[in-house]
């Protein structure tokens, strides 16, 4: 395992000496909408699944720098210099991340990482991290999904800011491939979108759309306009197997196709309550696997309803 230790020349902390935290974050497959709205910022709509990135913070007040590990974390290892610089904490410590979310495919695998390293971290010294917090702390380092909301949300990726929040998802599968090649995030959202105002316009009755379904679990609606959003994305970061996927969910009675906007994952969306759900997704994992790239299987992360907005 590689690890790198960066020291910094902080003060010793006059509080707590030593603690730890850990943090589990999810994902998002893709996003179920991504575009731009006619007031101006980009936005997207989270698809959160049952994949996490973990963080783990042992801190140390007599010590000085941060070992990072993997080395290569070192967004994550900003973070974490940023929370103890906010709370004044100095010292030090370890940051440990482990996950199961591949990077660079669309995932949110960084802003998963980046949020779990804030709440890990706080709570190795004891204070509070809120959402709105935690935004402030990754608006200097990356644009970033709205992970560190639960549920479904409406998020300015590039500002960093949380829009709204939409719901919860019905159970649904994600059954999908990784084209295999990553997409940097950050080089990604520096690209000019050139989003004229009819398209502006669209999002803006697809977002209001949408908000609609997920709170009646409407998975035709949803299907739908994931759909649409993947194929307005193919001018900005196509996916060489879109129309594949599509008739593909078709097929096997899927309600439509979801795309990593930034990434070079794509899948189908499968509804659990669909008659002979077993044996259609059976079908759509060995069709996906016969397009010849890496199988990506995912489930739909199922919130407690009291849970979506209590943490904004």
């Amino acid at each position: 395992m590689t690890r790198q230790l960066l020291r910094s020349k902080r003060p010793r902390p006059a509080g707590r000496a030593r603690g730890s935290g850990v943090s589990s974050v999810f994902g998002t497959f893709g996003e179920l909408l991504q575009g731009a709205l006619p007031e101006g910022p980009d936005f997207l709509v989270t698809l959160p699944i049952a994949r996490w990135s973990t963080a783990k913070f042992e801190y140390d007040g007599a010590r000085e720098g941060i070992e990072t590990s993997p080395a290569t974390k070192t967004k994550a290892q900003r973070v974490a210099e940023a929370v103890l610089a906010r709370h004044a904490a100095g010292g030090g410590g370890s940051l440990r991340l482990s996950g199961s979310l591949p990077e660079g495919r669309g995932l949110a695998s960084s802003s998963a990482d980046l949020v779990a390293t804030a709440r890990a971290v706080a709570r190795a010294i004891g204070v509070d991290m809120p959402p709105a917090l935690v935004e402030d702390l990754l608006r200097p380092i990356e644009p970033t999904d709205g992970v560190m909301y639960p549920g479904v949300v409406a998020f300015d990726h590039r500002d960093v800011v949380h829009r709204s929040s939409l719901g919860a998802l019905p159970p649904m599968t994600i059954v999908g491939i990784d084209e295999g090649t990553p997409v940097d995030t950050v080089a990604f959202n520096a690209i000019s979108k050139h989003f004229t105002d009819r398209d502006r316009a669209e999002y803006a009755a697809l977002l209001t759309e949408l908000g609609a379904a997920v709170l009646a679990a409407d998975t035709l609606t949803i299907g739908r306009i994931a759909t649409r959003s993947a194929y307005l994305n193919q001018r900005l970061c196509p996916k060489r197997s879109l129309h594949a996927m599509t008739a593909l969910s078709a097929e096997v009675g899927g309600v439509g196709v979801v795309a990593a906007h930034s990434g070079s994952a794509i899948g189908l969306l499968l509804p659990q309550h669909l008659p002979d759900y077993r044996a259609r997704l059976a079908e759509a994992i060995t069709r996906c696997r016969h397009l010849g790239q890496a199988l990506l299987v995912c489930q739909t992360l199922d919130f407690d309803p009291a849970d979506i907005g209590a943490e904004l």
